[in-house]
């Protein structure tokens, strides 16, 4: 029957697994498309009892994505909010917290840090130093010990979950797994499920998936990456990515400012005073740098 509706729950190359019902479907899509996400609304049309073809995406409501200088790569579609994954060791990146924080902000998402790995008491005071400067910003940092403490981990960020549609996203070694098996019960089953089901064997890691928990709830896990690019972010994008640089939009000496090295700028001159985060304007000159480079 055409016009039936479902949701992907992972993707690899260009064969993907929907949620249609009770049932999972190996679907493919017409012709050439591959823009599916994860977390996509589709409409399908069911071809055998366990595989279909995608007809349609139905309007996201918002779209995570990293793209480099030629091409742009999906990762979770109609999201509400992220949640990053630092840890007290090994170390994180700085760079990598900041971007992600630029695209929530950017796609309309809230973005929150989880800190895991708390039992390592002694290098507790230099993370939370870092942390401060987006607590600052008014992102909430929750602080957590997934192996030394679950049941806590559990109670702080099960509450933030319920009903939105989170995706997980942090470098290799923060302890993303180990999170979503507490907050996912049966994850690694369910993993399984959907490696078999997309022939992915041993590739379960590099691929993004879909957990539904309750009815409203639904956790994405995502590949630990150590590069976000957001190549795609046009500088009006990016100027009111920066939080910070809200109050001063507006305010500089030039209405077509670019906050670079303009005389009477506002944003300029709140780094200089230490209102604005000489590193978090090093990014913003950065990004605006890769914007003017994209060649897709």
């Amino acid at each position: 029957m055409a016009g039936d509706i479902g949701t992907v729950i992972a993707a690899h190359g260009r064969h993907y697994l929907v949620q249609h019902g009770d049932t999972r479907l190996q679907c493919v899509t017409r012709g050439k498309k591959s823009d599916v996400a994860v977390g996509d609304i589709v409409t399908l049309k069911q071809t055998s009892p366990n595989q279909g073809v995608i007809e349609s995406i139905t309007e996201r409501k918002t779209l995570l994505y990293r793209s480099d200088q030629y091409k742009s790569k999906l990762l979770a579609a109609n999201l509400t909010q992220l949640f990053i994954v630092v840890a007290t060791e090994p170390g994180f990146s700085d760079d990598l917290i900041s971007r992600a924080l630029v695209a929530a902000e950017a796609g309309g998402m809230a973005a929150h840090i989880v800190l895991n790995k708390v039992d390592v008491v002694e290098l507790l005071p230099k993370v939370r130093e870092r942390l401060a400067l987006y607590a600052d910003l008014g992102y909430p940092v929750h602080e957590v010990s997934a192996k030394s403490a679950p049941d806590a981990a559990c109670a702080t960020l099960m509450p933030l979950l319920t009903g939105q549609s989170t995706i997980l996203i942090g470098q290799s070694g923060m302890g993303k797994s180990s999170l979503i098996n507490l907050l996912v019960p049966d994850a690694d089953i369910a993993t399984r499920e959907i490696s078999a089901a997309l022939d992915t064997g041993k590739h379960t890691t590099t691929f993004t998936r879909l957990y539904s928990v309750g009815k409203d709830t639904a956790i994405i896990d995502s590949p630990g990456f150590q590069e976000f690019g957001l190549y795609h972010l046009t500088e009006g994008m990016l100027e009111r990515a920066f939080r910070e640089f809200g109050p001063r939009l507006g305010n500089c000496r030039f209405y077509n400012c670019h906050h670079l090295n303009e005389p009477g700028c506002a944003v300029l001159a709140a780094v200089e005073s230490g209102e604005i985060a000489a590193m978090r304007h090093a990014l913003y000159q950065q990004l605006v740098h890769e914007s003017s480079q994209k060649l897709y």
